[in-house]
């Protein structure tokens, strides 16, 4: 079972402490939303816990192996990584770039083998983009070129995904579906991290919340609650319904 552990973790940068000896434990089958305001310190964690960004104090393991141990290639092949705000500069097809994901599992030289190409299909259609697999990937709409970004990292079926805003940009239609998606990976046993700021969707789909204010970790629940939102945000809101159909309304000053 995958353990993905932050221990007391500490990054500064340019000075600043951006985080501030966090800890925190992530578990196979979780699907962990982290939350918090712009500039928390969210993207630094989800860097540090993926390996991309080594701390100032501390230390990740995965299972039994440090972070800093393992190689590229062996950390890629145990996780997929997506940024937030990705580029891309070379008009590749999406069916191309999607098949970047698998990079860390081909061979040296050669082409790309044909029993990879189940995978990319199925990728490309957990993300509705079959009908652009041949188009450039350079001239995809924003919300499109996101989708294709999750299907590159989910086509190798990582053990662990970690995902710094999957779902900006993205239409309601697509948004859910993506959350869906992923709440799908992490009941298959799959570890999911993602940092979000749609927090009915977080309120739908995750089965723990973590919040992140001023560099440290300031709650972690299996769900989002009031008292969270108001400790993250400082806004006061009215949450309603159960699990998949919770809906979140905040609260102007004149109706606290």
């Amino acid at each position: 079972m995958t353990v993905l552990a932050a221990e007391n973790i500490t990054v500064v940068r340019g000075g600043k402490t951006i985080l501030r000896d966090v800890s925190c434990q992530a578990h196979a089958g979780e699907f962990i939303a982290v939350v918090g305001p712009n500039g928390a310190g969210k993207s630094t964690l989800l860097k540090v816990m993926a390996g991309l960004l080594k701390p100032d104090a501390g230390r990740v393991m995965l299972d039994m192996d440090t972070l800093a141990s393992l190689s590229t290639r062996q950390l890629a092949a145990r996780r997929s990584y997506l940024p937030q705000n990705p580029l891309l500069e070379w008009p590749i097809s999406v069916e191309r770039l999607v098949a970047l994901g698998l990079t860390p599992r081909l061979p040296a030289t050669g082409g790309l083998p044909e029993s990879y190409a189940l995978a990319i299909t199925r990728a490309l259609e957990q993300c509705d983009l079959v009908e652009k697999r041949d188009q450039a990937a350079t001239t995809l709409s924003g919300g499109e070129f996101t989708r294709a970004m999750l299907a590159r990292a989910i086509v190798s079926s990582p053990q662990t995904l970690i995902m710094d805003e999957p779902i900006t940009g993205l239409d309601p239609r697509h948004a859910m579906q993506s959350m869906t998606l992923l709440q799908s990976f992490a009941r298959s046993g799959i570890l999911v991290i993602a940092s979000l700021h749609d927090l009915t969707l977080v309120a739908r789909y995750a089965s723990r919340v973590i919040v992140v204010v001023d560099g440290g970790v300031i709650g972690d629940a299996d769900s989002l609650t009031e008292a969270l939102v108001h400790r993250a945000f400082g806004v006061t809101c009215h949450l309603t319904g159960q699990r998949d159909s919770r809906a979140l309304t905040l609260l102007s000053p004149s109706e606290k």
